[in-house]
């Protein structure tokens, strides 16, 4: 008998590889023919699914924000659902790691990433989808601090604007840091300074975020 093929599930599957390609050779090396090999197809079988190189590309951009965005959502939840006695002070900080690449497949998604945000700069099908990704983060930035300052965990007065720039920037930050010189930054290394830069985000010593 056949086997039966989702559509969905090969383009996602298509997807992965071209994370695989240009986590190893860069946005350049993700050609229908070098994405075809590391998926295992004929050259064929992608274009069957994928009418051109750039529905490729955007698909996998959209597929590679939503991986993360599932992630996050988990973390979310967690926080909307916490109890009076939940650390959300933790919460808050695991949230933001899941941004960070402390493992091998976040390391391949943030390369991949940083590869298509970068190349969205010249190329212009790609810039929506680059620019959705960093409006989100922006948002949930905004909606912590929010949600921060109205339990009281942090100054009525923050200037919520330069914190969403300066936490996005560290994620950013961090992130590159990591792509650029990953022998000599550990994810430990990493949590440390995400942890240092959120307990340190109050005005006020006696000011915990939770």
């Amino acid at each position: 008998m056949p086997k039966i093929v989702i559509p969905q599930d090969r383009r996602k599957a298509v997807s992965e590889a071209v994370i695989r390609v240009v986590s190893r050779e860069g946005i350049e090396g993700a050609s229908l023919r070098n994405v075809a090999k590391e998926a295992g197809l004929a050259i064929g079988s992608v274009r069957h699914y994928f009418d051109s190189h750039e529905e490729l590309m955007i698909f996998t951009m959209r597929e590679l924000g939503q991986r993360i965005g599932e992630r996050i959502g988990t973390h979310v939840d967690k926080l909307v659902t916490a109890g009076p006695d939940g650390d959300r002070q933790a919460m808050v900080e695991d949230l933001f790691a899941e941004f960070l690449p402390l493992d091998p497949t976040r390391s391949d998604e943030a390369v991949a990433w940083l590869a298509f945000v970068v190349a969205a700069r010249t190329r212009p099908e790609l810039r929506p989808t680059a620019e959705e990704q960093h409006q989100y983060v922006r948002t949930l930035i905004r909606r912590i601090l929010q949600e921060a300052i109205a339990r009281g965990g942090l100054p009525d007065e923050l200037d919520i604007e330069v914190e969403i720039l300066r936490l996005s920037a560290l994620l950013d930050g961090l992130t590159l840091q990591t792509v650029l010189h990953p022998d000599s930054t550990s994810p430990e290394l990493l949590v440390g300074a995400l942890r240092r830069s959120l307990r340190t985000l109050a005005t006020l010593p006696t000011v915990q975020l939770d």
